[in-house]
C-alpha cells in the first residue's frame, strides 16, 4: 500500500498479478504452441486435464508475481516498510529512532537527618506500584549532613509510552532498601516515553533528509571536500568556533605517510573548499599545515641471550618496528604521542627489554602532529633471562 505522504504519485506494479489474465495467457500460450506444432486447433475447455494442470501453474505464478511486485516496491520510499524502510534510510544516513524511556524527577526525603552524607546510588528504583513500571535514578545523589532531601533525575526501566503520565506524588514506593527510613515521590509528571518510531514518521524524515545536507557547513562536510581535493590526503582536522572566533574555519590537511602538505596542496584544498557552491557564504576559510610537535627518540634495547643466533635479524626487525611506529605516530592529526605502542612493537619482533628514555606520553590537540627530531636507537647487547 502506497503511503499517504505521496498522494500525487501514481500506483505502480512490477508484475502482472491478475489471476484471470495470468490464466488466460497460459491457456493462449498452450493453444498457440499446439497449433504451430501440429497445424490444427486445440481448445482447452473447462475440465480439460491440461487446462487443470495449467491452472496449478497459474496458481504458482500468481504467488511468484506477488513476491516480485513486493520486492520491487520495497525499494521505493512510498511503499517500503519495516526493515526495508530501514535500509532505505541508511542510504541517507537516517536511522529509525529507538523506543525512549519516560523521564521524571524523584525527590528522596529522609525521615530524620543523618550523621554524615547520605548517598543515593545511581540506579535506585521507585515505583507507583500495581504493575511493572519502575523508575531508576540516572545519577548518584548525596544528601548533605543537616539536610533531609534531594531531587534526582530518573528514567523508566520500561521503554515506551507506558511510563508517561504519572503525576507528582504517584511514584512513591522505594524498591531498593536503605539502612535508614526514607520516602520518595516524583515531583514532575513523567513524560518523554515513546515507542519505536513508526514507518510513516520515519518515512517522512527520510524524505526531508536531503534538506540537512550541507555543502560544507558541518565539520564532516569540510573534511569530505578537503579530502576530495587530493587522493594523498589521509586526514583532515577542521576547527571552528568555539576554538576560534565566530565566522572563521581552519582546515589542516595531512598527507600520506604523515607528510606535511606543500603550499600547492594547501592551495588546492583552499580552492576546493572555498568554491562558491561549497563554502557557506558567512565562513572565512583558512587552510594551514598541521601544527608540528617535535620529539626526540632515545631508546635502548636488549636481546635475550638464548636468541643470540637471531640477533642480527632481530636488530633489523627492531629498526623497522621503530620506523613503523614513527610513521604510525604521524599518520593521524591529534594522535597522542604514545611510547607504549613503540614498546609493544619492539617486544613483538624480539627485543627483550626496550628502555625508552624519550619521548614521554604527551596529549596532542586538534591539528597537532608529532614529528621526530633526533633519533637514537641503541642495541644494548645480549642479556640473560
Amino acid at each position: 500500500m502506497k503511503s499517504d505522504l505521496f498522494p500525487t504519485l501514481p500506483d505502480i506494479s512490477f508484475a502482472e498479478r491478475d489471476p484471470a489474465i495470468i490464466e488466460r495467457e497460459l491457456i493462449r500460450g498452450y493453444e498457440d504452441a499446439y497449433r504451430l506444432q501440429y497445424g490444427q486447433e486445440r481448445k482447452l475447455f473447462p475440465g480439460d486435464p491440461i487446462r487443470l494442470f495449467l491452472n496449478t501453474i497459474a496458481f504458482k505464478l500468481i504467488q511468484q508475481r506477488q513476491l516480485i511486485n513486493n520486492a520491487g516496491k520495497m525499494n521505493l520510499l512510498a511503499y517500503a516498510r519495516d526493515e526495508y524502510l530501514d535500509h532505505l534510510g541508511a542510504l541517507l544516513g537516517v536511522y529509525r529512532l529507538p523506543a525512549q524511556s519516560a523521564l521524571t524527577t524523584l525527590k528522596f526525603t529522609l525521615s530524620t537527618s543523618q550523621i554524615g552524607v547520605s548517598v543515593i546510588p545511581a540506579g535506585t528504583r521507585a515505583t507507583p506500584g500495581g504493575g511493572d513500571i519502575v523508575f531508576a535514578t540516572l545519577t548518584t545523589a548525596e544528601i548533605p549532613e543537616g539536610a533531609n532531601e534531594v531531587e534526582v533525575p530518573a528514567h523508566c526501566l520500561v521503554s515506551g509510552v507506558s511510563g508517561n503520565g504519572f503525576v507528582p506524588g504517584q511514584v512513591r514506593k522505594i524498591v531498593d532498601p536503605f539502612p535508614w527510613q526514607m520516602g520518595v515521590e516524583n515531583v514532575t509528571v513523567s513524560s518523554g516515553g515513546a515507542d519505536i518510531e513508526s514507518d510513516e514518521n520515519f518515512r517522512e524524515r527520510i524524505q526531508i533528509a536531503p534538506e540537512l545536507f550541507s555543502v560544507a557547513g558541518p565539520r564532516g562536510a569540510y573534511e569530505y571536500w578537503a579530502r576530495s581535493a587530493h587522493q594523498s590526503i589521509i586526514d583532515v582536522d577542521v576547527i571552528g568556533p568555539p576554538q576560534i572566533e565566530p565566522g572563521h574555519v581552519e582546515i589542516y590537511p595531512l598527507m600520506r605517510g604523515g607528510e606535511i602538505p606543500t603550499q600547492d596542496i594547501l592551495d588546492l584544498v583552499y580552492k576546493t573548499c572555498n568554491a562558491e557552491n561549497v563554502r557557506p557564504l558567512t565562513d572565512y576559510l583558512s587552510v594551514l599545515p598541521p601544527i608540528k610537535t617535535t620529539y626526540d627518540l632515545n631508546v635502548t634495547y636488549w636481546i635475550n641471550r638464548s636468541r643470540a643466533t637471531q640477533a642480527v635479524a632481530i636488530q633489523t626487525a627492531v629498526e623497522k618496528a621503530v620506523q613503523d611506529w614513527i610513521v604510525w605516530q604521524k599518520s593521524k592529526l591529534g594522535r597522542d604521542l604514545d611510547p607504549s605502542v613503540l614498546n609493544h612493537l619492539m617486544v613483538a619482533v624480539g627485543a627483550k627489554r626496550p628502555e625508552i628514555i624519550s619521548p614521554v606520553f604527551t596529549v596532542l590537540e586538534y591539528a597537532e602532529l608529532s614529528v621526530p627530531g633526533e633519533i637514537s636507537v641503541t642495541f644494548g647487547g645480549l642479556e640473560d633471562e
